[in-house]
């Protein structure tokens, strides 16, 4: 079952409204996902400063902010915002530092975000309660995505929300399954990989991840995806530079996209999509079989 949206924002007097767009397109798909909902936002300067990095994490203890301090060098100046089960964390130097200061900070807390331009979010619960705790109506910036969980193949917890996060500002939710998810894993912890979670989705998120450190642009990476992964699937992939929509070459599960000279957006329904701006406008399509579709700044 599970719910997919997403917005992609050309037109810069729009970004105020990111928010209350997601927010809009977040509950129409509310019904398709009830379990837990997860967010990333693309481009909020109160959520990521410009010039610094976040990370969003799990279990993270109530002296977070002090903890990283503390170990990273220089001790700049560390920002914590809570939002239900995820804390971010920002500080003015690069995703890898702050990753390994928080993972030093809380070695039991886990880490499901980070970047110099993301934010993310992830939690259990009704996914239009969960868009007030993330304050998602106050969100600005240029693209976001979300997906609500019918869960099937592992446990409701925050961890196995979406979106897999696993890359700098690099994220990947999915409609679906991958029959082949535990070879796959298999191959990719042969190559070095490691993983955090049971979760299907996290397996084909690692894999677009490494195909993007090899080189590969994001339409490669996942055209090697559908080459490599067996299963029913409507993927969203986005990254600091756009977003990309992928379905299997059976195209069971559903999706529509909506793509406008202000925005690109979408869906796994069309009723998320019915309040965005100039819709009336919008060429609308059903993503062909098996077919890539990106979209870039």
């Amino acid at each position: 079952m599970c719910g997919i949206i997403g917005l992609h924002l050309r037109d810069p007097e729009l970004y105020p409204q990111l928010g209350r767009l997601l927010d809009t397109m977040l509950c129409g798909v509310t019904e398709r996902g009830p379990d837990s909902a997860g967010i990333a936002v693309y481009g909020d300067p109160e959520r990521n400063p410009p010039g610094e990095a976040a990370v969003s994490v799990l279990s993270a203890p109530g002296d977070l902010a002090d903890l990283v301090s503390a170990v990273l060098p220089g001790t700049p100046p560390v920002g914590v915002d809570r939002a239900g089960a995820t804390t971010v964390v920002t500080a003015p130097v690069s995703p890898e530092a702050l990753i390994t200061a928080v993972s030093a900070a809380a070695p039991d807390a886990r880490v499901v975000g980070s970047g110099s331009d993301l934010v993310v979010y992830k939690d259990v619960g009704r996914p239009d309660d969960l868009a007030a705790t993330y304050r998602l109506r106050d969100v600005s910036g240029w693209q976001g995505l979300a997906h609500t969980r019918m869960a099937t193949e592992s446990a409701i917890t925050p961890e196995g929300c979406h979106p897999f996060s696993v890359g700098t500002d690099q994220c990947l939710v999915h409609n679906g399954s991958f029959s082949n998810h535990a070879t796959v894993r298999r191959d990719l912890r042969r190559q070095g990989v490691e993983f955090d979670s049971e979760n299907d989705t996290e397996v084909g998120a690692r894999f677009v991840a490494a195909r993007l450190a090899e080189g590969d642009d994001l339409e490669k990476a996942l055209r090697l995806l559908g080459e490599t992964f067996d299963g029913f699937y409507t993927l969203l992939v986005t990254t600091a530079d756009g977003f990309a929509v992928v379905r299997d070459e059976i195209a069971c599960k559903p999706a529509i996209v909506a793509e406008h000279p202000r925005w690109v957006a979408m869906a796994s329904e069309f009723r998320a999509l019915a309040e965005l701006p100039g819709i009336g406008e919008a060429h609308i399509f059903e993503p062909a079989p098996g077919q890539v579709y990106a979209w870039t700044r």
